[in-house]
Parts: C-alpha cells; structure tokens; sequence
C-alpha cells in the first residue's frame, strides 16, 4: 500500500508539515518546559541535551510532522506547538500507528490534540482501515487522550517502539469507530 507519511494537513486551526532541520529551535521552545513532560516516562526530555538526540530521530524517521498553531494567522506567523509521526505497528505487519506526539502544555485541554489527531486520522484512513496508538502504561494523560478519541486498549505487549522492547498498551482506532464518532460529534455541534 502506497501511504504518503509526511503530508502537508490543515483545518485552519492548526497546520501538519513535515519536520525541517531548520524546526529544531521552534520545536525545542514547545519542548523546553518541564510541564510538557508531566507524566510522560521521558520526563527530563524538557533539557536541550536530553531533547536534541531526539529531534535528530525525529527527523531521521522521515515520518514526523510539526504541529503549527495557525489559528490567528497563515502559516508564516504560526508557532511551532508539537508534533506527531506516522510509524508501522512493530508487532503487526502491514499496519500504521500515530505516536510520539507531544504538545507544548499550554496546548492541553483537548481541543489541538483531538484537531491533530483528527487530520492525522483521517489521511491514513485514505490507505487503512485501522490505526494504533502505543502508550506507556504510567502515561495517564496520553491513555485519556486516546480513549477521547474513541481509541479502545486491545491488549498489553513488551514492544520496541522506541528502541529495547518494553511494557506498551496497544490502542486501536478503526475507520468505522472513527466515522461514528465524528458523525456524533457533529450532529452534537
């Protein structure tokens, strides 16, 4: 299946690019306060030391977009807020997963993750008919977040996500959960 992991996305309140080399200062500043990490199991990536090697994987993947706040402007002005990327399942072949995602905490409270996660949704619903989300199990706000979306816990694996196999919560998404959901949720609106 052809999937194009680093589109270009936008509803007018945020935008998804692919991650340039040259985003690392605007991308850094989202990263940049202790309160971002909260909760998260790489609690100190707020330190420009810990953070570097990780915006260097970040853009090596070739699969990460950044999320701009283009909601008082174009995309010229707009703030680098976070970011997300594109992955395969590890354990399953043929998949395609949303992950590490992170926003700047002045950005928390539901609406830009849940407008990142609906633009993101929405393009790799175009190719296929399921999405995962692996969590840590101590990542309370990240859990909450993908059950918000209509994300439903499908079982726990020791996967290696992000380097050696760890403890994950597998989350899944289907085009059908997802399509129900959005119809709700605009018919409530």
């Amino acid at each position: 299946m052809a999937f194009n992991a680093q589109p270009r996305l936008s509803n007018g309140m945020l935008t998804l690019r692919p991650l340039a080399e040259a985003d690392f200062e605007g991308l850094y500043l989202a990263a940049s306060s202790p309160e971002t990490w909260a909760g998260h199991p790489k609690h100190d990536r707020w330190q420009r030391s810990v953070f570097e090697p990780y915006f260097v994987f970040l853009l090596e993947t070739g699969t990460t977009l950044v999320a701009l706040d283009t909601s008082t402007g174009g995309t010229h002005e707009a703030k680098i807020i976070g970011c997300s990327r594109y992955y395969p399942a590890p354990d399953i072949k043929e998949s395609m997963s949303i992950g590490f995602t992170f926003l700047d905490h002045l950005y928390w409270g539901g609406a830009w993750n849940r407008a990142m996660k609906a633009l993101m949704l929405a393009h790799a619903f175009e190719t296929y008919d399921e999405v995962w989300l692996h969590i840590a199990p101590t990542n309370i706000r990240s859990q909450k977040a993908a059950q918000k979306i209509g994300a439903a816990y499908a079982y726990t694996a020791d996967l290696a996500v992000t380097g050696a196999a760890t403890e994950t919560l597998c989350y899944r998404i289907s085009k059908i959960a997802w399509q129900q959901l959005s119809l709700n949720s605009s018919q409530q609106g």
